[in-house]
């Protein structure tokens, strides 16, 4: 009896689906969703974490955020000076911004831009009214860029030669740049034609930044906003800002790749030091007229605020220095109307920027 073998039925391979892979256009909206979805739920958790805050102190929430906005759209006068307290912050911001490109924090801006006043100050001092108003007006800017950027080299100057953290040196040089200043106020600088009170004379009016029509804007804000476009396309469309950024993410291998390390964060410093000098020179120029104790108190740190709030991208900074500054004028009505303390708008910023790291910090972990 024969035995019928069968022959093996082949199968067919299986064929896996296409996979089509999103367009970049879609990769990237769906980004940009995702990032705007972030910063929303931190603003509306700041919202709610600040109104448990207020509520335990007592007052209204509800009342306490309408006098708040109240404060910022319904008065004429406030748009103006939210923009002059923004100008120097942003500049601030950017002294930040810059640094840290390379990988560098830079917390002296509180310094930088004291340094700036007072370099400012001594120019207007040393030339009085010898050379016409708008000369003088230049180097009084132009001395204060400088002035802040060679204080800004000290920190860099010990990274790199002794290997201390710019971000402790900074931090402590902004003290010493407090006693300076104090120190010319209270003694060699004093207006003896004064009040009483420690401060230098005021400079001379032909020396003011001019002012923008009939507001209390000068032209440093106009100043501020050119300086603003120039470092952003500095930093995305300039080999040194290619540079820049390669030091910041991976210093060794920047180094290897026969990159200049050490100058790269040296011209950073100088960079981010000239833009805080500046700021505190158009504060003299423009708003303050003279130095004097508070003079520029806390910008600094507020600046610092900014530029992590805005990631360190320059247009992000802005927005934010103009947020803080906003928050900051809308913040009387919190003492005034709510009768909280005055330093409630500072917890407000701190939850703020909380919130914004918390959230959109979420991205890099999980990406």
């Amino acid at each position: 009896m024969s035995t019928v073998v069968e022959a093996p039925v082949e199968t067919p391979p299986e064929v896996e689906p296409e996979v089509v892979a999103p367009s970049p256009r879609s990769t990237r909206t769906r980004r940009i969703l995702i990032e705007l979805g972030r910063v929303i739920a931190a603003i509306v958790g700041t919202i709610v974490v600040f109104g448990i805050v207020i509520a335990i102190k007592g007052a209204d929430p509800f009342t306490t955020y309408e006098a708040l906005f109240n404060s910022i759209f319904d008065n004429p006068d406030a748009i103006a000076e939210i923009l002059l307290r923004a100008t120097p912050l942003v500049l601030a911001g950017l002294a930040v911004a810059v640094p840290a490109r390379a990988g560098l924090v830079n917390v002296g801006g509180e310094g930088q831009l004291l340094i700036g006043g007072v370099v400012g100050a001594g120019v207007a001092r040393w030339l009085g009214e010898g050379l016409p108003g708008g000369v003088t007006l230049a180097l009084i800017l132009l001395g204060g860029a400088i002035g802040g950027a060679l204080w800004a080299s000290i920190s860099v100057g010990l990274r790199l030669f002794s290997g201390i953290n710019e971000a402790v040196t900074t931090l402590l040089l902004n003290y010493v740049a407090l006693d300076v200043m104090l120190f010319l106020i209270y003694d060699p600088w004093k207006d003896p034609n004064g009040s009483g009170q420690p401060a230098t004379a005021p400079i001379p009016e032909s020396q003011h930044l001019p002012l923008l029509g009939d507001s209390r804007l000068h032209f440093g804000v106009v100043l501020a906003a050119v300086v603003l476009v120039v470092v952003a396309i500095v930093l995305r469309r300039t080999s040194w800002g290619f540079a820049l950024r390669v030091v910041g993410g991976n210093a060794e291998a920047a180094r290897r790749a026969g990159l200049r390390v050490g100058g790269l964060l040296l011209s950073s410093m100088l960079v981010g030091g000239a833009l805080a000098g500046l700021a505190g020179a158009i504060q003299l120029a423009g708003v303050e007229y003279k130095l004097r104790p508070l003079f520029l108190f806390g910008f600094g740190y507020v600046g610092f605020l900014a530029s992590w709030l805005g990631r360190h991208q320059p247009f992000r900074v802005a927005a934010s220095a103009i947020l803080l500054s906003a928050l900051v004028i809308g913040g009387d009505s919190l003492q005034i109307d709510s009768g909280l303390p005055a330093a409630t708008v500072n917890v407000l910023m701190a939850i703020l920027l909380l919130a914004v790291f918390g959230w959109t910090g979420r991205k890099a972990v999980t990406s």
